[in-house]
């Protein structure tokens, strides 16, 4: 029989077909009551999947969902057939918005089916079930939170080939040329969002249910610097507009989280825009260089950013015990983790994560001695002392300014660096205490210059 474009057509059809039915066979076969719990979980992630469908914009030949989120928390903290049956629902709706002709419809169909019972199934095969009382404590791990932002790439990547297949086979363009047109110019964006899923899994999982309400403001903020990217005519400005925004969104990330800990802790964004302006004015009193004085200021202003996860019981206690001391401890490798995942924040995670270390090697979390110490986690570690030992809306008294001076000099060469406790007690003592203090937590975005740090994150960097 002569193959002809009409039979090449239907072979594919039949393809799709078949691709539909093995995958809703594999949802059926790994189901699992347990899966669709909780209830208010999948109802709140079928809502959103389908609110993103219904936002989706389609310029040329490329279509953009912010629904690819709440899929993605469907795979990883449901199971299989929930979330297959979430992308049902947002391709019913994707069909109805954009009325595709019907090879289209089949394989959205089909398409979505495989990419999510593949996804589920990867999930459970390196985390187990979810819902099982024995994976607890892997749920709550940083390690969940790239197991999620892993699950979100590899089907963001199947979709797009199910997707390349259809066109090529259909409208007859290459792979590669799909490939270099499409799936190269988003992927920027697939990994902003891929963070983006990966945090807010790990806030759940930690946090609890309120905490994905949060996924509404995301799936706005990501559809909108979606369609200003895919919008941009001149190709300067598109890729200007395009490191702007994703800088901004990366940092936003950062500032949200802190913020939400602001929320729980009163003190926390009042405390990081007093530590910042101290740092940021010690290492000029040190004579370092405007670059190492931006890096310190934005490291102290996320140096408490680990703190996100631990539990009210624990931020809240005024008495603790050995276990909760051992938590707390994780808080600079937790936060490091966290800023260190974005692109550019490479040494303010170093400096975050070492703000705790002494100088004779009794800190954490490496137990590193002296100069071993990055210098300027020296500097945000004296800082970060004399806020907490004189602010007032710490867990203990506050002391006075000379107090606090004097208890810094007490531990200087043994927790503190001896040489930046004496600058920074030589600069109080010239400016006056007072000319660093801080009002409240509107200070925490005076503090940021949110607009200028983005633009530096987004800049490429300089040649030597």
């Amino acid at each position: 029989m002569r193959i002809t474009k009409r039979n090449t057509h239907r072979l594919y059809l039949g393809s799709q077909l078949l691709l539909l039915a093995g995958a809703l066979a594999l949802a059926v076969l790994t189901y699992r009551s347990t899966d669709w719990q909780p209830l208010d979980l999948f109802g709140l992630l079928l809502v959103l999947a389908a609110f993103g469908e219904r936002l989706a914009i389609t310029i040329g030949n490329q279509s953009l969902s912010a629904s690819f989120v709440a899929l993605t928390l469907a795979m990883t903290l449901l199971g299989p057939a929930p979330a297959v049956a979430i992308g049902i629902v947002a391709v019913v709706v994707d069909t109805v918005v954009r009325r595709p002709p019907p090879s289209g419809a089949l394989t959205n169909f089909a398409s979505y089916a495989t990419y999510l019972i593949a996804g589920a199934l990867l999930a459970r095969v390196l985390v187990g079930d979810v819902h099982e009382a024995g994976n607890q404590s892997l749920i709550r791990s940083p390690e969940f939170a790239l197991v999620v932002f892993g699950v979100f790439i590899v089907a963001n990547l199947l979709n797009f080939g199910l997707a390349a297949v259809h066109k090529r086979v259909l409208q007859g363009r290459g792979l590669l040329m799909q490939t270099r047109t499409l799936l190269v110019p988003m992927l920027p964006g697939q990994f902003a969002a891929a963070i983006l899923t990966a945090i807010l899994a790990y806030a759940y999982t930690n946090l609890g249910y309120p905490v994905l309400l949060g996924v509404v403001v995301v799936i706005l903020i990501f559809q909108y610097l979606a369609i200003a990217l895919l919008r941009s005519e001149d190709r300067a400005e598109q890729l200007e507009a395009r490191s702007m925004h994703l800088a901004s969104l990366q940092l936003g990330v950062l500032v949200t989280l802190v913020e939400t800990l602001a929320l729980r802790d009163r003190a926390a964004a009042r405390h990081a825009a007093s530590v910042a302006r101290y740092a940021r004015a010690l290492t000029a009193e040190l004579g370092l260089d405007e670059s190492e004085q931006d890096l310190v200021h934005t490291a102290s202003l996320l140096h408490d950013i680990g703190k996100f996860a631990l539990p009210d019981r624990i931020l809240h206690a005024e008495v603790l015990s050995d276990a909760d001391w051992a938590t707390i401890r994780r808080h600079p490798q937790d936060g490091a983790t966290l800023v260190g995942r974005l692109d550019g924040y490479g040494p303010v995670a170093d400096i975050i994560l070492y703000h705790h270390e002494n100088m004779d090697g009794s800190g954490y979390p490496a137990g590193l001695i002296g100069n071993e110490i990055p210098l300027l986690s020296r500097v945000l570690a004296v800082c970060n002392a004399y806020d907490t030992l004189t602010a007032r809306d710490s867990y203990r008294s506050p002391m006075t300014p000379q107090d606090a001076m004097a208890e810094l000099r007490r531990v200087a060469g043994r927790q503190l660096d001896a040489e930046i406790v004496q600058a920074f007690v030589t600069m109080l003592e010239r400016e006056g205490p007072a000319a660093f203090m801080q009002g409240d937590g509107a200070d925490f975005e005076a503090e940021l210059s949110f607009e200028r740090r983005a633009r530096a994150l987004a800049a490429p960097p300089r040649g030597g």
